[in-house]
């Protein structure tokens, strides 16, 4: 040790040499007692006799008096000098110079504190001469200070300490233990720490728990940090011995100075402690442990503390419910410790906020997501609020995936209360943002959040903000918004309706809003109110009693109101308090006084004011009559009620029916000059009746009583099955009636001798018999639907055949009906109450729309004479032709497609080829039905007014499994084709309501039939059509495979035996039937095997699904029934993708666009695999899921030889019309072929580089013959060059992601690591540059968008890998500066197309100039800088850049320059900045043409003329 050398000098004079008499052999005669430490007197101590020889305390006495010490004071502790360094010095000095001295003096003074008073007196603050406070140091501390004693005396009063650990006092100076330790507090130094920090840990595992903590407490006052190791290695010890100094412990860590390694090793003691520390204690430690968090830490311990803690506060709802406890949890303080000692944590460390959420992220299994999670995602939003968006976006993530259950919200709100109420407000925060969310599951789980937080606070504070809440949803406009916001009411109101009637008044304001609701939305509000209401009825005591008042009073001023706007709010009111206050189950007139009347007596006075209302306007009747059907569907009402409804329909058949005799119609009317014939009689003679549909739509006072025919059988229908025990035999002569239609002959025959008004009745009389075939299939369906056995076997058979028959007749009808709208369009009424999203609800608002289309055809009359006089030209009669006709007002709204490729999209060219269409008139035409008719097509122009149709109901799909053809001809199934392919396309367009695209919400407005029917119920229904699928499937595939087009005859066959009338032009194409049966049957089969709602949430319908379109070959059929029920899912998906492969094999010998359907089937299925993977079903074992990847590397290896196998078939002798129309298709196919290859970017670069360039400087057939893909011609080019720029954009996106993650690795990448992923990037860098490049060949303006905009975000995405390319520049220069120059071939490039848009004005291109040349810019700088920086030997030139074309030449603005390095500043406005990299040895050696430059990307015109065009 080194002291100071300029000491103060020590006394040299000696003192008398009288002898030394020791006050403790020489007492004085008096001596205080010690009263009080402020006044410290030594106690007395018993005479001793005198003796002539010295004690050891003697000499102790002796030693320390020469040093100038006294240490028996009379007043108190010992005196001593007021020089301590000098004492300390001359102490020292004798002890090292003599060590008998030293040893005497050691011996003296554990002589000396073995008495209790003499130890406190050495141990207390001392005298200290001429100071003024007179108090100092105690004695022992200033001999701790004098190193050769130090460690003795260290252990001499470490032995003294167990003598006082039973020593119960208060005061601090009574307290040896206590004192003893403090002398240690801060000492200047140690002598020997090690063997200082082992005596003292040995003392320490016997002492008290409170010494103990006080000993461990101090130790970072006793302890240099050069023992922090020692003391870190002996608190761990202390822990495992005994875990009631966690608390001590802990706070002696946070307060030591540690190294990495040591706070690395205190962290793992302290997680260790999680699970073993007393929950009290745990605050402390995790208080800690957050504070010590840092950014390579801090996600080890949120693992651990979530892995480890166990929150207490969960409980059991149910059991809580059931023993009526609800909100009588007990309050842990332990829990709430542990909540803010998190949040306060959170608040100032935005780290640990950070990690959390990444933890949270990658955390998958519902199963392994707990309470505490929520509680994290709670304290980080409201104390985080910069975090807010993120945990936001966090939560709706594992929502929609499913990872996160609305349980684990019951149990944190339910499971500690008291705590959920200081983040209430948190709560109902998140609970808006996931209502409002776009996805149906957020919505639906902050629904539940919604009524988890009204239950669990029951106080009316908090029940007004979550009501408040609710009504804000409601008010927002957004459609799907207000419907989960009233979901979410009704769920409250049908749940807690007296809880809610004190609060009604915050309800109410939601009736403002509903202007703006749709028909689902409208049903909900009335519910919430007629809930509401009967809760009031239903309590006389309650206080509420308005509401029900209030609620008929807004009822009917809505009824009586014209405008149907309105009514249709009133009806659907009505209605639903029918519903409620009409139903057996709740009526209850208990309650109920003389005055008022019976709640069914009120609804019933209420049905009748609104069916008054409803005569005078058919859509509001309509209404009425669907909306009742669908409550006695699902309801039992009061028998006075059912008694006037069936008054209501009763009227039915006086209205609707006429007599035959015969199966004649008794008279030969005449309506509108038109003869009427029984068309479609399925009964022959013995039909009683007719459906009167001629007679009533060519009368205009009847034709509106017409429209309410589909509604008024529906609700017949309805009260027949009531009444009959779900049997429609009472009305089953309907199903086979004929239809009172005009004379077939007639207007099949003499269409074009027809009137405008005789053609307006004919289109409107097919109409309504279409719509009343629709509803009697709604109606029969359910007879055999399989679910009803009220009818006897021959009755379902007998049903079957009429309703397969009506089938037949509804397509001839509606193919007829389509044929005649080519020349006679028309707008049709609406016969269904609901209409489809996006589509008008009402005819006027139709017409609206073709008066705005008709306005602006005037504007642009005016603006093109030309083509106004062809207009006027093509009219007849005097007509005005400057109008739009209908057909072209569908066309520019969007209803109807002007591609027919689009509607054909198997590619089957149409045998006719009709004629645009023209405006009826009188005059003949050339054009009747001498054009074929084909059956299969769609119907595109009833298809423009699908939404006025009565839809079909879920039920009719039943038919599908009857494919039996009982009165065939043959066993020909293209007779039944047509029919099931009407099915398909119905069945198709309800699956896509269910299975929506991922970009898209599912529509808010349920589409027509499908209304009150969830995913489960829909799948449920559909479940049993998955065989019929199959075979209908097989039977078209094998139609397409070896049919002819010889069996016209078995269609005309099956279709007079239904009762069609007869005509030659109604064709049958077998091809195009089975190519779009094919198309429709994958399409739905592959919806639904990648719809997670649909399938992967009930796994019964998956397998179920997956086992029917499994192979069906001759060696396999034993191995599928040993595994019909047991065969594991893999082999099962394997099975399919093996069947889809056979059926493209049909496919490719028939058209590119069916070919490709089955493509992107297959595509579904390896889609649907990778769900399963990412997402396991319930009852899969891991081991079954090991086996999937391996199996999902074989399938896409399968799907891009299939995917190659289409882009390279010869299809030039099968396509018609060439590509058009198929380019999205086409795209489809490459992006299918190129992702699942098994080196993308090889691919890639070998169609890039080597296909592309030659495509289009050689022949078609010597380019396909060269590079093998037919499918990449002329027409389709753009295509591909789209695609591969998207491609190659991705891989550089995959490429950016390796390296950032290389990056920030701690550890030093390998060398062959870095040395692939810039191979990588220089291959990435080469296809882009080459697909720039292709810009130099070909002149389309379309291509050379794209290569400046593809250009431009290539750019940009390279730039983020900048800083991976400058980390590792020194190591691979020559590789990273080739990169560059390859790179500048494709910038100049850029820069080209860039110049010449803007001379050429070329507005496609020069809109995205501006954004690619900030990005070329900014890519220029970080070269610059790159290669400035580096010491390579490499030099960075910047110059002019000649102005040149896409062949190379220079044009005119810079020809005139003799140097391309000279710079005029009087004719630049700027000049473009051009960068040269190379090496500096070849610095007087250029060339032209190799030199690498770097085009600046600077918007600065070269010249003035330049500037001048450019602007």
């Amino acid at each position: 040790m080194s002291y100071r050398n300029n000491q103060i000098p020590i006394r040299t004079t000696k003192r008398p040499s009288k002898p030394f008499i020791s006050p403790i052999s020489n007492p004085p005669s008096k001596i205080p007692k010690t009263t009080h430490p402020q006044n410290d007197v030594v106690t007395p101590l018993p005479p001793q006799p005198q003796s002539q020889t010295l004690t050891s305390t003697d000499h102790l006495s002796s030693i320390l008096a020469d040093a100038g010490i006294t240490l028996i004071n009379s007043s108190g502790p010992p005196c001593i000098p007021a020089d301590l360094l000098k004492l300390r010095n001359h102490l020292e000095k004798r002890f090292a110079s003599d060590s008998a001295l030293r040893s005497r003096f050691l011996t003296g003074f554990a002589s000396y504190i073995n008495d209790k008073n003499d130890l406190r007196r050495v141990l207390l603050p001392s005298f200290r001469d001429n100071v003024n406070n007179g108090r100092s140091d105690s004695l022992v501390r200033v001999l701790l200070l004098v190193p050769s004693i130090q460690l003795d005396l260290q252990n001499m009063l470490l032995e003294k300490l167990p003598e006082y650990f039973d020593r119960d006092t208060l005061r601090l100076d009574e307290d040896i233990a206590r004192l003893i330790v403090n002398q240690f507090r801060w000492l200047d130094f140690l002598v020997d720490c090690e063997k200082f920090t082992d005596s003292l840990f040995k003392v320490l595992s016997i002492c008290p728990c409170d010494l103990k903590r006080e000993i461990i407490g101090s130790l970072p006052e006793v302890m240099g940090d050069g023992s922090n190791e020692i003391v870190v290695e002996a608190l761990e010890q202390v822990l495992q011995d005994d875990s009631s100094a966690t608390v001590a412990v802990i706070d002696c860590f946070s307060s030591l100075n540690l190294d990495e390694y040591l706070q690395d090793k205190v962290i793992t003691i302290a997680l260790s402690c999680i699970r073993t520390i007393e929950a009290e204690k745990l605050p402390y430690l995790l208080r800690f442990l957050l504070l010590s968090a840092t950014q390579t830490n801090a996600r080890r311990i949120i693992s651990e503390f979530r892995e480890q803690y166990k929150l207490v506060g969960v409980f059991d709802t149910r059991l809580t419910q059931n023993n009526k406890l609800k909100g009588k949890s007990v309050v842990n303080n332990v829990e709430a410790s542990v909540l803010d000692a998190l949040g306060s944590s959170l608040r100032f460390k935005n780290i640990l906020c950070q990690e959390i959420l990444k933890e949270l992220q990658h955390i998958d299994k519902p199963q392994d997501h707990k309470v505490i999670d929520i509680w994290l995602l709670m304290l980080i939003y409201k104390n985080c609020e910069s975090m807010q968006k993120s945990v936001e976006k966090l939560l709706k993530k594992k929502i929609v995936e499913g990872s996160i259950q609305d349980g684990l919200f019951e149990q944190c709100i339910f499971g500690n209360k008291d705590l959920v109420k200081d983040h209430f407000c948190s709560f109902l925060l998140l609970s808006e943002y996931l209502l409002a969310c776009k996805e149906q599951q957020a919505s639906k789980f902050g629904i539940q959040i919604y009524k988890y937080l009204f239950e669990g606070f029951p106080d009316t504070y908090s029940r007004q903000e979550v009501l408040g809440s609710l009504v804000t949803h409601v008010g927002s406009g957004i459609m799907y918004e207000v419907s989960s916001a009233l979901e979410a009411m009704v769920l409250l109101a049908s749940t807690y309706s007296q809880e809610l009637v004190p609060v009604c008044s915050y309800i109410t304001g939601i009736l403002d809003y509903m202007e703006g609701f749709n028909t689902e939305n409208l049903h909900k509000v009335y519910d919430v109110f007629c809930y509401l209401s009967r809760s009031v009825r239903s309590n006389t005591e309650s206080f509420g009693s308005s509401i029900a008042n209030e609620l008929f009073m807004i009822v009917r001023k809505q009824v009586s109101n014209p405008d149907f706007k309105y009514k249709k709010m009133g009806l659907i009111g009505t209605l639903k308090i029918l519903s409620h206050l009409g139903n057996t189950d709740t009526d209850d007139t208990s309650h109920s006084s003389s005055s008022q009347k019976l709640n069914y007596e009120e609804a019933l006075e209420l049905l009748r004011t609104s069916l008054d209302s409803c005569q005078q306007l058919p859509i509001s009747l309509i209404l009425f009559y669907d909306e009742l059907s669908s409550i006695l569907d699902s309801r039992t009402l009061h028998p006075a009620i059912m008694e006037r409804v069936g008054q209501l329909v009763g009227e039915f058949e006086s209205m609707y029916l006429t007599d035959l005799e015969s199966g004649k119609l008794p008279g030969s009317d005449l309506y509108c000059d038109l003869e009427g014939e029984p068309w479609m009689n399925l009964d022959g003679d013995i039909s009683p009746i007719c459906v009167n549909i001629l007679p009533m739509a060519s009368s205009s006072s009847m034709s509106t009583s017409l429209q309410t025919l589909p509604a008024n059988f529906r609700l017949l229908s309805v009260m027949e099955r009531l009444g009959n025990q779900g049997s429609l035999g009472g009305i089953d002569a309907l199903l086979g009636c004929p239809i009172h239609l005009p004379s077939s002959k007639l207007i099949l025959e003499s269409w074009h001798s027809l009137n405008k008004k005789q053609k307006d009745v004919v289109c409107l009389s097919l109409y309504y018999a279409i719509n009343w075939i629709r509803e009697l299939l709604n109606a029969f369906g359910t007879q055999v639907a399989g679910r009803s056995d009220c009818i006897s076997q021959a009755t379902k058979e007998d049903t079957v055949i009429k309703i397969s028959k009506r089938l037949r007749n509804l397509v001839f009808l509606e193919s007829l009906l389509n044929h005649f709208l080519k020349e006679c369009p028309i707008s049709f009424p609406e016969l269904s109450s609901a209409s489809s999203p996006g589509q008008p609800t009402r005819i006027e608002k139709n017409s609206e729309q073709m008066r705005m289309n008709r306005d602006s055809f005037h504007g642009s009359k005016r603006k093109d004479k030309k083509s106004s006089k062809t207009l006027k030209n093509s009219g007849t009669q005097g007509n005005n032709t400057t109008q739009l006709t209908l057909i072209e007002t569908w066309k520019k709204a969007g209803a109807i497609s002007t591609d027919a490729s689009n509607e054909n999209s198997t590619g089957m060219p149409s045998k006719s080829s009709p004629s645009q269409p023209a405006a009826c008139s009188t005059s003949n035409s050339s054009e009747s039905l001498d054009t074929d008719i084909i059956i299969s097509e769609a119907v595109k122009l009833l298809e423009a007014q699908r939404y006025k149709f009565r839809p079909l109901l879920v039920d009719c799909f039943s038919i599908l499994s009857y494919s039996k053809d009982i009165d065939s001809c043959c066993a020909d199934p293209k007779c039944e084709l047509p029919v099931y392919l009407y099915l398909l396309r119905d069945l198709h367009s309800k699956i896509k309501y269910f299975t929506p695209k991922p970009t898209l919400p599912r529509s808010s407005s349920t589409p027509p039939g499908l209304s009150g029917i969830t995913t489960v119920a829909f799948v449920s229904k559909i479940q049993t059509l998955f065989p019929t699928l199959r075979t209908h499937l097989d039977s078209a595939t094998s139609l397409l495979e070896h049919c002819s087009e010889t069996c016209q005859q078995h269609w005309r066959d099956q279709s007079s035996m239904a009762g069609n009338p007869e005509t030659s032009n109604m064709v049958v194409s077998v091809p195009s039937v089975s190519s779009f049966v094919i198309k429709e049957t994958l399409s739905c089969f592959s919806k639904m095997l990648t719809c997670s709602d649909l399938i992967l949430s009930k796994q019964s319908v998956l397998l179920d699904l997956l086992r029917s379109f499994q192979p069906k070959k001759v060696s396999d059929i034993a191995a599928m029934q040993s595994l019909s029920s047991t065969r594991e899912i893999d082999c099962l998906y394997e099975g399919v993708y093996t069947f889809l492969e056979g059926v493209l094999d049909v496919a490719l010998c028939f058209s590119f666009m069916l070919a490709s359907e089955v493509v992107l089937t297959l595509e579904s299925v390896i889609v649907s695999l990778q769900k399963i993977l990412d997402k396991p079903l319930e009852g899969i074992d891991k081991h079954k899921l090991a086996v999937i990847p391996e199996l999902l590397v074989t399938l896409r290896n399968k799907l891009c030889l299939s995917a190659h196998k289409l882009l390279s078939h010869n299809w030039h002798n099968e396509i018609q019309n060439g590509w058009k129309g198929k380019g999205e298709m086409v795209q489809k196919i490459i992006h299918i072929y190129l992702e699942n290859c098994e080196s993308t970017s090889e691919s890639l670069d070998e169609i890039a580089c080597s296909i592309l360039p030659t495509t289009l400087s050689s022949s078609r057939t010597t380019a396909e013959d060269s590079h093998g893909f037919t499918t990449l011609c002329s027409s389709t080019f753009a295509v591909w060059y789209r695609e591969l720029h998207e491609q190659n954009l991705i891989i550089l996106g995959k490429l950016v992601k390796e390296a950032i993650i290389i990056q920030k690795s701690r550890a030093t990448p390998h060398p062959s690591v870095v040395q692939i992923l810039m191979e990588k990037l220089h291959r990435s860098v080469n296809v882009v540059v080459s697909l720039i490049n292709v810009c130099r060949t070909h002149t389309k303006v379309t291509i050379h968008t794209m290569a400046v905009k593809y250009g431009g975000k290539f750019v940009d995405s390279f730039l983020k890998v900048f800083e991976f390319l400058e980390t590792h520049f020194q190591g691979h220069s020559q590789l990273i500066i080739q990169l560059f120059k390859d790179f500048q071939r494709g910038t100049r490039t850029v820069q080209t197309l860039c110049s010449q848009a803007k001379g050429l004005k070329q507005t496609g291109i020069t809109c995205k100039i501006p954004a690619t040349k900030r990005s070329l810019e900014r890519l220029l700088f970080r070269v610059k800088a790159l290669l400035h920086s580096s010491s390579s030997g490499l030099t960075f030139e910047v110059g002019n850049l000649k102005h040149k074309n896409l062949i190379g030449q220079e044009v005119s603005s810079q020809v005139y320059m003799d140097d391309e390095n000279e710079i005029n500043t009087d004719d630049f406005v700027g000049t473009a900045e051009d960068e040269r990299v190379r090496d500096s040895e070849d610095e007087t050696v250029r060339n032209a043409e190799d030199e690498t430059v770097m085009n600046s990307e600077d918007e600065r015109v070269r010249n003035s003329e330049d500037d001048g065009e450019a602007d």
